[in-house]
Order: structure tokens, then C-alpha cells, then sequence
């Protein structure tokens, strides 16, 4: 399924560096599960690996194709952090909570790791390459530098090292930023083909458990388990898992998941190959790397282009202006890339919740869900579908701060889009003013 996602009329890099295609049918008829899950992005079909590791039966519906939504549109970069940083954690819910939290962020990229390697996910191009966090201002660079040595001495984390502003401009190719912190042990992947892979992968081992372009009108309860409604036939089925995150607006059935969750659009651009003296020149050890904005920008380089990440339009569709603005902001940091042509643009929504932080858990005694990824879902959404499977089955992991009663829904939830405009524009004020 190579070419242009629907919504945005232009292939993004990943389609069209895509080695892995799937032709999988839609569901026609009734069939029978033991857990059935709405969604085939990394949620949901590390929560059918699990299931069927365990030797319960897995059925995966998605409205659309698989990787069709966040997971083939992401900019593959494999983190292990929330959006609360660890010391505040630590300050509003004590250090045994902070310890477990990391504990966690740290086993969702291990959770990638095996399984590329167990599926044998060469086309994913999974990389320990290190992520580093370029501050914008002297005071952003002092309170990152202050997180990582606190994370050195209270949580034993090894892997953060602090470079100077002519160390981060020698990696980079940028004199834009005042130092950064290397976090070593995170990595890149190729996000379609890490997604299709896993697809493919579930598909030989347990037959045909993976339907696309089966949209999920309804779902109900009765006294034997779940009924999931699909427009050409019923899913019986003990318990359910919702998997939509971000897109579950594409059918009533995922409302109590939409109605948690505020999207946000996030963009991307990437460039044409760079020559050959840029190439020597910027982004030299191939990481992934982010700026300490609010409204934070991140960048890569794949197979010699820059990947060039940042808030998108407003509102449903895309807009030339916000892709304009993107490659202004790119060419801010990068003057060298101004006469260098953007081949592809694309954007997807991500999940933002009320307080930053993803969740798992139960909605009820028959469906489980794992949703809010807040733009760090990679590899979080690959752990919290394993979890998710686990509380289908009756389970409890220990989830700390993401358990599943501190998802709230929205206030004034038709009044998202207006929120997000004013939230974003005084970040981007504050942005502006160093603070």
C-alpha cells in the first residue's frame, strides 16, 4: 500500500521507503475471539502478540489499513520518557513512583528491541543510536542539565551525559543551541515498516487474526461477554481492547476514548538527499534529536535526508502555511539547508491528555484500552499494548502514574480545537521570550 495517505494527498518519506506490503481482507461475516481489538497500530497488535503468546485468541479490526494512522505516520523515534519530567513526578508523588515510572519508560524501548528481534523486523531498522535534547536558551540548558544529574544520583540512570554548546554545534551542524543532554540506550526506527513488519509477522504465525477496512460500528454487552458490531457482521467475543488513541473519531464505537483525548496534528517534512559536504556537516552520529521549545521541533537524518518534525495546522485538515512555517523554522537552525528542496510533507494527529501522561487500564469489566501517547507513543505504545492485554485477561500490572482512573475526560469538549489554539499561542509567546 504504497502512494499518498487519503488526508494529506502527498506520500510521506515512509511510504515511499516502504519494503514491507500488505494486502489483508476486511471482515465479512461473523467470527469468534477470545479478546477481540479495535485498532492496528502498535497498541493493538502487541496486544494481540501478547494475547497469543499467552494462548488466548486475538481477533484485530481497524477502519482503516494497518499503519494507515499514527504508527506508519510517526517520526520513528523510539524514546523512553513521558512528558512529565521525572523530577516532577518525584515532587508531587513521591520517589517510589518516579522509580517505577522510569522503571517503565525504560522497559517500552526493550519492548521494541525484542520484538524486532523476535520477528525478525530487518525493514524496521531499529537503532540504539541515542537521542540528543538541544536547549534553545542558557536557562533551558540549566534545567536540563540539573534533570539529568538528578536522574544520575536518584535513579542510578547512566546513560544521560552533558555536552556543551560547542559540542551540540559540532554534532549538529547548528549554532543555534546553548549545550544539550545526550541520552544514550534510545533509539530510531522505520515506523511503517515496524508496524506492517509486526503485521506480517502475527499474520504467519497465527493465520488470519488482522482485518482492515473493517470499521467497528458498535459495540455491546450481554450476559456471555462482548458484542462487536462491524457494517457487515458481528465479533462475539469474551473482552475487548480499544486501540484507536488519536483517531477514534473515525466511529461512534471509540467515543469514550475520543472524549479523553484533545488531538493534535503534528507535522513533517523531509528534504532531498543532502550533498555530499552537508552530509559531513550536519547531524553527524545520525540520532535523533529535539529542541527544549515548548512548541518543540525534532530532526533526524535518514538514508542522507534531514526528517524535520513540529506542531501542523489547526484543525482537521493541513495547510501550506504550516508546512511553510515548519521549513522556515528547519532552514532558522540549519541556514545551510536553504537552497535544499522538501521532497515529501505529511502530518497525522497525535494523543494529548489532560495531564500529559499516557494510560492504561479498564473502562469496564469487559473493555480495556491504552491511549495518550502525547506525542511519545513509539515505543510506549508498544509496552502499553503488551499491559493493555495483561488487564484484558483479568490482570493488574503495576502501571503507576498510568492507571487508568487518572484519564479524565475533556472539559468542554466541543471547545478542544479552540483550547488548543490558545494553549499553543501563548506557549509559542513564551517560546519567543526564552522563558
Amino acid at each position: 500500500m504504497s502512494g499518498p495517505w487519503p488526508d494529506t494527498g502527498i506520500a510521506s518519506l515512509w511510504c515511499d521507503m516502504a519494503d514491507t506490503e500488505l494486502d489483508l481482507p476486511c471482515l465479512r461475516g461473523d467470527a469468534q475471539a477470545d479478546v477481540v481489538i479495535i485498532g492496528a497500530g502498535y497498541t493493538g497488535l502487541t496486544a494481540a502478540h501478547r494475547l497469543a503468546q499467552l494462548g488466548v485468541a486475538p481477533l484485530v479490526v481497524d477502519a482503516k489499513s494497518v499503519g494507515w494512522g499514527a504508527s506508519g505516520r510517526n517520526g520513528g523515534v523510539v524514546s523512553a520518557k513521558f512528558r512529565l519530567a521525572f523530577p516532577a513526578i518525584a515532587q508531587g508523588h513521591g520517589m517510589e513512583v518516579a522509580r517505577r515510572m522510569h522503571r517503565l519508560a525504560q522497559q517500552s524501548v526493550n519492548e521494541v528491541e525484542s520484538l524486532v528481534e523476535e520477528y525478525g523486523l530487518v525493514g524496521a531498522r531499529f537503532t540504539r543510536c541515542g537521542n540528543l535534547r538541544c536547549a534553545h536558551t542558557e536557562r533551558a540548558f540549566g534545567y536540563i542539565a540539573e534533570e539529568a544529574e538528578w536522574m544520575r544520583r536518584e535513579l542510578g540512570d547512566d546513560s544521560l551525559f552533558t555536552l556543551s554548546a560547542s559540542e551540540v554545534a559540532e554534532e549538529t551542524g547548528s549554532s543555534a543551541f546553548t549545550g544539550g543532554v545526550l541520552s544514550r540506550g534510545v533509539g530510531t526506527l522505520h515506523p511503517l515498516n515496524y508496524v506492517r513488519g509486526l503485521a506480517e509477522g502475527l499474520t504467519q504465525r497465527h493465520g488470519a487474526i488482522l482485518f482492515e477496512r473493517t470499521p467497528v460500528t458498535g459495540i455491546r454487552r450481554d450476559a456471555n461477554g462482548i458484542r462487536v458490531v462491524t457494517e457487515q457482521g458481528e465479533i462475539r467475543a469474551r473482552q475487548a481492547i480499544m486501540a484507536t488513541n488519536a483517531y477514534s473519531d473515525l466511529t461512534p464505537a471509540s467515543s469514550m476514548v475520543k472524549s479523553r483525548l484533545v488531538p493534535f496534528r503534528s507535522s513533517i517534512i523531509a528534504t532531498e538527499v543532502l550533498p555530499a559536504a552537508l552530509q559531513q556537516r550536519l547531524l553527524v552520529h545520525a540520532r535523533s534529536y529535539g529542541e527544549t521549545r515548548r512548541m518543540m521541533r525534532w530532526f533526524r537524518k535518514v538514508d542522507g535526508r534531514i526528517v524535520f518534525g513540529g506542531r501542523g495546522a489547526f484543525g482537521k485538515r493541513d495547510s501550506k502555511a504550516a508546512f511553510d512555517a515548519l521549513q522556515w523554522a528547519m532552514v532558522g537552525l540549519f541556514p545551510d539547508l536553504a537552497e535544499v528542496s522538501v521532497t515529501h510533507r505529511w502530518s497525522g494527529h497525535v494523543g494529548m491528555t489532560m495531564d500529559a501522561l499516557p494510560h492504561v487500564g479498564r473502562f469496564d469489566d469487559r473493555l480495556s484500552y491504552a491511549a495518550g501517547y502525547n506525542g511519545a507513543g513509539v515505543a510506549m505504545s508498544t509496552l502499553l499494548g503488551r499491559l493493555a492485554a495483561d488487564f484484558a485477561i483479568g490482570e493488574s500490572p503495576n502501571v503507576a502514574l498510568l492507571e487508568a482512573s487518572r484519564l479524565k475526560a475533556v472539559p468542554l469538549y466541543p471547545l478542544r480545537e479552540v483550547a488548543v489554539r490558545l494553549v499553543a499561542g501563548w506557549y509559542q509567546f513564551l517560546d519567543a521570550i526564552g522563558r
